[in-house]
């Protein structure tokens, strides 16, 4: 364990780099805070933090910044329990909610453009469509011997068609059976939900009564992809070129693998998903915590929103390792609880 020193020098490195994004010298913490240290004890200090991970020294002449061991200590042990937001801020947050039941859609949307221009990071909401959409029919009408019209009705009462071909060496009338079964399996699925499930039930069932069965998956898969792609739109993005104003991404290629990534929906949508899957409610993905290769350079920091103990949606941000933790988690914090409460109200009411 830290020693009270050390956890002293350790938070005003990272506070201070977080501000100015260069290395943190002894005598800038001298300066700074009232320890009693001299610069000689504090660079001590420093060395024991850097010998210990927590620190890291780019360079042989400069000051030190925090490592990636050092930014998840200071997450999970020195960030304050309280709101590092001000009550004119916690104000603009409960604002952004007031009055907006009936318009769920743009709360999401909205939501995105407020945390992005309130932090200058990059921010990433899931709109609670793409979880409680799902399907309340799915049927195959024939209109030749070849071809067939596939009819999608959500819960929402969207209705969706797609014209299906028929392979050579199939009948119809297979493909009629094959969503007749599909219908009575998937109704009340949620549709992000529908494909994985779809495969799932009906690849052993169609081994059984169909030959060339592998064909018609293939057809299926196409069909179950298209219902999907309604749920891709309910991704909300803000302030996606945030990212080049941090000085970590000058680097034109370094930014534009993270930019790409945000771009393809379905991928960061994934991401958040899986974050949703975890049962926690807020989660700190520092640096190389991310599996993704493209995120190892940066920080997400994400929350879920629910309705009584499901969680609907997911509302995160995403920045450099070098992030101010201690205002974008309560911040974070703050908006799923109040999404929670305005969506609880729309959908149990």
């Amino acid at each position: 364990m830290l020693t009270e020193r050390q956890l002293m020098v350790l938070r005003l490195i990272v506070d201070n780099y977080v501000l100015s994004a260069e290395p943190v010298g002894s005598r800038t913490i001298s300066k700074q805070a009232d320890l009693g240290l001299s610069a000689a004890t504090i660079r001590n200090v420093m060395a024991d933090l850097e010998e210990m991970g927590y620190l890291e020294q780019p360079h042989a002449s400069a000051g030190r910044i925090p490592s990636q061991l050092g930014y998840r200590f200071y997450v999970d042990h020195l960030l304050s329990q309280g709101s590092d937001l001000s009550a004119q801020e916690i104000g603009r947050v409960k604002s952004l909610f007031a009055e907006r039941i009936g318009e769920m859609e743009r709360v999401a949307q909205q939501t995105a453009s407020f945390l992005s221009n309130l932090t200058q990071y990059t921010a990433v909401v899931l709109g609670p469509q793409v979880y409680d959409t799902t399907l309340k029919s799915l049927q195959l009408v024939p209109i030749s011997d070849r071809t067939a019209v596939a009819l999608v009705v959500t819960s929402n009462g969207q209705v969706h068609n797609k014209t299906v071909t028929v392979p050579d060496g199939l009948l119809i009338k297979d493909f009629e059976q094959m969503f007749k079964i599909l219908d009575k399996k998937l109704v009340g699925i949620p549709l992000y939900r529908i494909r994985s499930k779809a495969l799932e039930e009906i690849t052993l069932e169609l081994a059984r009564h169909m030959n060339d069965f592998e064909e018609a998956i293939r057809v299926l898969d196409q069909v179950l992809a298209w219902m999907g792609e309604d749920s891709e739109g309910k991704l909300y993005v803000g302030g996606t070129t945030n990212m080049l104003l941090q000085p970590e991404f000058q680097n034109v290629q370094k930014a534009k693998s993270v930019l790409t990534w945000l771009e393809h929906h379905q991928n960061v949508m994934d991401v958040l998903r899986g974050d949703d899957a975890t049962g926690e409610r807020l989660q700190v993905r520092i640096g190389g915590e991310n599996e993704l290769l493209t995120l190892r350079d940066c920080s997400l920091v994400t929350a879920t929103y629910h309705v009584g103990i499901t969680a609907i949606g997911v509302v995160g941000i995403l920045g450099p390792v070098r992030m101010d933790y201690a205002r974008v988690i309560p911040l974070l914090d703050q908006i799923s609880k109040d999404m929670t409460e305005l969506f609880t109200k729309f959908y149990v009411s």
